[in-house]
Formats: structure tokens, sequence, C-alpha cells
């Protein structure tokens, strides 16, 4: 069974996946051109996701996290000023990635901030905060970040399990770095295993290697 994620870099996402035996591809143009491993059943494929086709093979899940740089309301007040060409681009990579998702005909999902694909696309099926899931995992993800998901496959939320959000909004804290964007979008563990211990009990049942 293979786990496609993509826009991924930090791999957080397949984690979970990786450590039951499950083959997960982590997609994005910041790994190494081409493929290479990212640790145990992780494979990261360097790559233009618009050049790129999914492998072969039975897909239990696809997940997917676009660029929000040109589409997360948050940045509203330079919209005018990158033009439309910044907002094409932007939608051309969540429809790439809405494409892929659908052909696989497994449960997905595509991840963005509060943004303008509600405008373009459609509303989100659910949203939530990092804390919400904090209890899945020991970092705690004790923070606020709304996300939304716009989802397909049969693809449903995870019942929460919050801790305290103590940390509040510090994504929105960051001070200004070159890789702001980078860890502002990093995937909460706590979401992940909630994501993955609730697929496999609703889906199929989990081969665990440990």
């Amino acid at each position: 069974m293979i786990v496609l994620s993509l826009f991924d870099r930090t791999t957080n996402m397949v984690k979970p996946w990786a450590e039951a035996g499950y083959e997960s591809i982590c997609v994005d143009w910041q790994h190494p051109p081409g493929e290479s491993s990212g640790g145990e059943n992780i494979t990261l494929v360097g790559v233009d996701l618009c050049k790129w086709l999914p492998p072969r093979g039975e897909i239990a899940a696809c997940f997917a996290f676009p660029p929000c740089t040109h589409l997360a309301v948050s940045g509203a007040r330079w919209f005018r000023q990158k033009g439309l060409p910044s907002l094409a681009e932007g939608l051309m990579l969540v429809d790439r990635a809405h494409e892929i998702c659908e052909w696989t005909g497994a449960p997905w999902f595509v991840e963005n901030p509060v943004s303008v694909l509600s405008s373009w696309w459609r509303p989100p099926d659910y949203t939530f905060d990092p804390y919400e899931y904090g209890g899945y995992h020991e970092d705690g993800d004790a923070y606020t970040k709304k996300t939304c998901l716009w989802t397909g496959g049969g693809f449903t939320l995870p019942p929460p399990k919050p801790v305290e959000p103590v940390e509040g909004g510090k994504m929105w804290l960051m001070p200004p770095s070159d890789d702001r964007a980078d860890k502002r979008s990093v995937t909460p563990m706590g979401f992940a295993w909630a994501v993955f211990h609730h697929m496999n009990k609703e889906y199929q049942p989990c081969s665990m290697t440990k």
C-alpha cells in the first residue's frame, strides 16, 4: 500500500504510515532532484508536481499541502501588488494537487489556511486548530492556527483530543526570515497521528510493524 503526500517538505504527515510499513512518497520541489531516501519507507521526490505522475499501485491515502503564499487571506494586503499571475500560479498548483488526489481513488485532503480557495473553488469541508489534536502526540501542538481541509474519497475528520492552547498564535508571531513560510506550514504531528489512527480504523486494517 502506498501513501502520497504532495508539497510535503517535512514528511511529518507520512511518518505514522511509514512506521506502520506503508510505502510513503513525499513530493516537493525543495527535496533533492530525483528520488532519495527520507527515512525508512519514505521516498523523497524532488520535482515540479505539474511534471510528475503518481506511481502505479494501490493508494491508501493522498494528502496535499499546496503553497498558500499567493492564496492565504493573511497576505491579502499584497494581492494587488502581486497581480493576477501570482493568483493564477497558486490556483494552478491547488488544481494539480486536487487532480492527483481524485485520480488515486483513495481518501484525500487538500490543506490550506483561510484563503481565497473558498471563493475560487468552494468552502472547505473541515477546519481545525493544531491544539485540538495535540493529545495524539507527545509534542502537544499547543497552539492555534486555523487550518482548512478540502476533502474527498470518503475522508472524514478524526475525533479531537485537545490540549490547552498555551502557546497561542505562535505561528503568527514568528519574526521575518527566509524560511518563515516553511516553518509556519509544518504539519502538526498530533494531527498526522490522529488521521493515521482514524483512517486505519475506518478504511482498512493496519499491519503494524512497530
